[in-house]
């Protein structure tokens, strides 16, 4: 994979109408994903060496961002996904590799202004269930 441009990894959530958006303003953004160790080591394990379970533990994604509004739709409608605890569909686009594609849910929004500056925010997903991949 060649190099590819940060304004080309979009976040886009479910517009309902099946359908996807671009959460509106995403000036940074990133995807993690995440796998916990289930250790099994016990007196028997050889040398004294860590063992794990393989296939165990819980798989998580994460996705977290920062920017600005741009439009009163856009907040509104993420603002309200927090309030109220909805966990929704949302698409990960990352350019030349694929689409990641699951339910997540809103576990932080964060607004922010400087005196001289714009309203800018923050926020964090969780992953909620199984995620979908779709090569490009």
């Amino acid at each position: 994979m060649s190099a590819q441009k940060g304004k080309d990894l979009l976040v886009r959530v479910s517009n309902g109408a099946g359908g996807f958006t671009a959460v509106a303003g995403l000036r940074a953004r990133q995807l993690a994903f995440n796998a916990e160790t289930v250790d099994v080591t016990n007196a028997d394990s050889a040398g004294r060496w860590r063992e794990l379970l393989a296939g165990a533990g819980i798989r998580r994604a994460a996705i977290s961002g920062a920017g600005v509004f741009r439009d009163e739709t856009s907040d509104a409608r993420l603002r309200q996904m927090f309030f109220d605890g909805v966990i929704d569909t949302f698409q990960i686009v990352i350019p030349a590799f694929g689409t990641i594609e699951g339910l997540f849910q809103i576990t932080s929004l964060e607004y922010r202004g400087d005196h001289a500056g714009e309203v800018t925010f923050d926020i964090a997903l969780d992953s909620a269930g199984p995620l979908g991949f779709a090569a490009v």
